[in-house]
């Protein structure tokens, strides 16, 4: 049995009525640059993430640059993040001006380590990039003060999270609620996903949300009059037409993903070389992704290959190793944890239409695999 990583056509099949009646309204009216929806979507946004406000962007990526760029990063300023999360990440720091420190990883979750970012915190550090990795959220309880006390930025890379919620002192708080600016991606695979890319910035603060709206209209609130030079990053009304389509589906969607997880990890709790993902108890995750650990992972890729399951590896070499930041001087063993994560990890077909035939037919080819 084929069963694919992700199935977006079986999603559309679900929803299509909906998304071309959504898509051809913009069409008609042909107004394709800043229309109403996307207004409409950022209202929504705003309120999914407890948030005052909510500013789209043409892409996750810009999500996280046009924030770091508000810092004013100077030469030698330091951004602290994990390395255990997409390029993106670290290179949005790096393009803001800024030196990307990398930190290791908590080896429960994978999300970033509080204790590792306080003892890389240096009189050059302007802020944090805290990602909630796989959709699980990061312990924001324990950043949200460490970022205040230091007077640092505290930016949440939500792109696989929107949604999620955390428990923190007895309040359930949503991805992008807490930090100084929450980012989302709405990239085809997320779960919430558009056709073709997008982002939204989620914040508390009026003048900081001033201030990325100008940047992502070239720097300027008023037409042809700019305060400064900003970017090209507006989010496509024709995308946000096709996630206001999708919104009302996204709660239902994380129910189901998590129905999926849960028989993942009734299959493999317990199991001698397969471990599930850890589940921390303040969190209500979302799974965008459903990450297991096991040895000999390549062999396992080759043989669910072999055998038509879809997979993948997120992510197979950490920010730390990577050629372009090798100027930064890390080297195997300075992250031990990550590293020990990237050659472990393996992702597994996770999705709402994901039948239980296929469900079974993915635990049966890995149970075998080590058997």
């Amino acid at each position: 049995m084929n069963v694919p990583l992700l199935d977006l056509v079986a999603q559309y099949h679900g929803i299509k009525d909906d998304v071309v009646r959504a898509m051809m309204t913009v069409v008609d009216r042909q107004g394709f640059i800043m229309g109403p929806e996307v207004a409409q979507l950022e209202t929504e946004v705003a309120k999914l993430s407890g948030a005052r406000h909510a500013i789209g962007c043409a892409s996750g990526t810009d999500a996280l640059l046009l924030p770091l760029r508000a810092l004013d990063l100077k030469p030698g300023d330091e951004v602290i993040t994990t390395a255990f999360t997409f390029f993106a990440t670290a290179g949005a720091i790096h393009n803001a001006g800024g030196t990307p420190v990398f930190v290791d990883v908590d080896p429960a979750s994978m999300n970033i380590s509080p204790r590792a970012i306080q003892d890389a915190i240096t009189p050059r550090t302007r802020g944090i990039v805290a990602v909630h990795l796989f959709g699980q959220m990061a312990p924001m309880e324990e950043m949200v003060p460490l970022a205040r006390r230091h007077g640092l930025a505290l930016i949440e890379d939500a792109a696989q999270a929107i949604g999620a919620r955390r428990k923190v002192d007895g309040t359930w708080r949503r991805a992008g609620e807490l930090g100084t600016v929450g980012t989302f991606s709405f990239f085809p695979s997320k779960n919430l996903g558009g056709y073709g890319d997008g982002g939204m910035m989620v914040t508390q603060d009026d003048r900081l949300a001033e201030r990325l709206r100008r940047l992502r209209l070239h720097g300027g609130a008023q037409q042809y009059h700019h305060d400064e030079v900003g970017f090209n990053s507006r989010l496509d009304t024709l995308q946000a037409a096709v996630l206001l389509a999708k919104l009302p589906h996204l709660e239902r969607w994380s129910r189901a993903r998590g129905e999926r997880a849960a028989s993942y990890t009734e299959a493999f709790t317990g199991h001698p070389e397969v471990c599930p993902p850890a589940i921390d108890p303040a969190n209500e995750h979302i799974f965008h992704q459903y990450t297991i650990r096991v040895p000999r992972r390549d062999e396992l890729q080759a043989h669910l290959k072999a055998n038509g399951i879809g997979n993948a590896i997120y992510y197979p070499l950490a920010l730390h190793l990577q050629p372009c930041f090798a100027h930064l001087g890390y080297r195997r063993g300075r992250l031990p944890v990550t590293e020990a994560a990237m050659d472990s990890v393996i992702s597994l077909p996770i999705y709402p239409e994901l039948t239980g035939e296929q469900q079974g037919a993915v635990i049966r080819v890995i149970l075998d695999f080590y058997a």
